[in-house]
């Protein structure tokens, strides 16, 4: 993203300088010419009411306020798929109170790489990387899923480390 500095008191000018800007900020629809268009996208954990709550609670009252789920997406450059792909590596049970507990003390729990589709690459919380290298990001997505280690430890070998892992694979 372009940074723009105000270097003097002339609004217009600096007016200027932010539209300029804005016009090379990447999109959610921007698509590339070459190959599929990759993004990294991200959410705000959640957990179930009850006792997987107040831990996420605990956690956000230890400081540990940014706590995001990231996941890597696909846009395909085919006019044939026209749904985007959604690639990305969590907990197997994400709303068991195990899940919950393993956030706070970092010990590993049973993870599972999943593969989902969207309608729309969302508009908010989602970065475009950029075009993929190869001509077919989702089967080389799903060569990278066959050799992710599926035990999960926050901080360790968790959705972060997926989606860059992901992102620097081939894509």
């Amino acid at each position: 993203m372009l940074m723009v500095k105000k270097e003097d008191n002339d609004s217009s000018h600096t007016k200027q300088k932010k539209t300029m800007a804005s016009l090379f900020t990447p999109s959610p629809t921007t698509t590339s010419s070459s190959g599929d268009t990759i993004y990294v996208a991200a959410v705000p954990l959640k957990a179930a009411a009850g006792p997987p709550q107040l831990i996420m609670s605990m956690a956000y009252s230890l400081n540990i306020s940014n706590l995001q789920h990231f996941m890597v997406l696909i846009k395909p450059s085919s006019p044939i798929r026209q749904e985007v792909l959604v690639f990305d590596f969590q907990p197997r049970n994400p709303e068991s109170i195990e899940a919950a507990i393993s956030l706070l003390s970092g010990n590993l729990i049973p993870g599972v790489v999943l593969q989902r589709r969207l309608k729309n690459v969302p508009r908010q919380r989602c970065w475009m990387v950029g075009p993929s290298k190869g001509n077919d990001a989702m089967e080389m997505a799903m060569e990278f899923n066959k050799s992710w280690e599926t035990d999960l430890r926050v901080g360790f070998h968790d959705c972060r480390h997926y989606t860059n892992g992901l992102v620097l694979y081939k894509l």
